[in-house]
């Protein structure tokens, strides 16, 4: 794992490609640094408000009123009953102490440890009835290969909001163990 892949000109984590078949892959992600917050409410609110709070940071909303580079993906991930958290990858060229501090007190840096996921690829709007069809699709993928789901599901979203329907790139995505 050797720097970080480029999505349409954005830094995105490192991962080595272990298995890959149609739209489904077993990735090997080293640990990498994210700006995240927790939010309460249905999964399409609480990535809204998520959004917004984590983009005015990266835009100079911050204590150094500086402007980050723009990463990918955004990924959302259940934090708890009607809890969701949103992260933004920080770009790899920065550690933490090296991020300006944020004004938002929610805003916590997290290095997400090394891990092995299952990942599928889809395009179109990531409702919440494509993503858990998604995640049901990519859960019996991997019962069906004796695998076993650690953790997720994790939603990743590659685009622009305005960014057309079949161009869009999501992902649906589980924490495997080792097996």
């Amino acid at each position: 794992m050797n720097g970080a892949i480029d999505y349409k000109g954005y830094e995105q984590p490192a991962y080595e490609l272990e298995f890959a078949e149609a739209a489904t892959e077993i990735r090997r992600y080293g640990p990498y640094l994210v700006a995240e917050v927790t939010m309460a409410g249905d999964r399409s609110t609480a990535i809204t408000r998520g959004f917004r709070v984590l983009a005015r940071y990266i835009f100079g909303g911050n204590a150094e009123n500086q402007r980050l580079e723009m990463t990918v993906p955004v990924s959302q991930l259940p934090a708890g009953e009607n809890l969701w958290t949103v992260r933004f990858t920080m770009p790899e060229v920065r550690g933490a102490s090296a991020l300006p501090a944020p004004r938002d007190s929610r805003i916590r840096f997290v290095t997400v440890p090394p891990s092995r996921q299952a990942v599928r690829r889809f395009s179109g709007w990531p409702t919440d009835h494509a993503l858990r069809r998604q995640a049901e699709g990519l859960g019996h993928w991997i019962a069906e290969r004796g695998l076993h789901k650690r953790e997720g599901p994790y939603f990743h979203f590659y685009d622009s909001p305005v960014t057309l329907p079949w161009q869009r790139r999501n992902e649906v995505a589980f924490g495997l163990g080792e097996d």
